[in-house]
């Protein structure tokens, strides 16, 4: 991609872009998906509605576009370094409650247009780590383990599992490792040969 002139219209849409970006994901942490309106992420860019429709079309590509810039973890090529990796992730958003995260799970529970939305940005860390799976099936264990995260994320902080609300974040990670182990480490060996 090259870098617009200083100046140049190039430039000014780059710059309301990123601008309207981050009040959009501002917008949706703090609001949700459903609640989220075209209006207040103007508003909160300082500029017309009209020019965000203009830049984004709908506020579905809108979320799309916030997910897709959100960072996501990265997920080493390695399988056991992956393994230890997706567990050291999971265990900051056990410890740190993980607000804009949170307001994305309620949205896409909630919401088709956010789940779709939610799904690209959820299938792009599968697919890193499904590439550190050396197995046939290394996407059915990637879809896996990122359901079991998601899982223990949803059942820790928005439903409140007893079990998993009150535990301490070592702890389920120590009871989580020996699976995502299992999941990660490819195929096993067949018992009958």
């Amino acid at each position: 991609m090259t870098t617009p002139r200083p100046g140049s219209r190039a430039e000014q849409r780059q710059r309301s872009e990123a601008r309207i970006l981050a009040a959009a994901a501002e917008v949706f942490f703090a609001d949700g998906y459903e609640r989220a309106t075209i209006r207040a992420v103007a508003a909160a860019a300082g500029v017309e509605a009209g020019l965000v429709m203009h830049y984004f079309g709908s506020k579905q590509e809108l979320f799309r576009r916030v997910l897709e810039a959100a960072p996501s973890p990265e997920v080493a090529a390695a399988p056991g370094q992956a393994t230890e990796q997706i567990l050291a992730n999971l265990a900051e958003r056990l410890t740190d409650e993980p607000v804009a995260s949170l307001s994305m799970f309620r949205s896409m529970l909630t919401n088709p247009e956010a789940a779709t939305a939610a799904g690209a940005a959820m299938a792009r860390y599968r697919d890193q780590i499904a590439h550190t799976i050396p197995a046939d099936d290394a996407d059915l264990r990637a879809a896996v383990v990122s359901a079991l995260i998601l899982g223990v994320m949803v059942s820790r902080h928005l439903v409140k599992s007893d079990e998993l609300a009150d535990a301490d974040p070592d702890h389920i990670i120590d009871v989580l490792r020996p699976c995502l182990i299992a999941l990660t480490a490819g195929d096993a060996p067949d018992p009958a040969a």
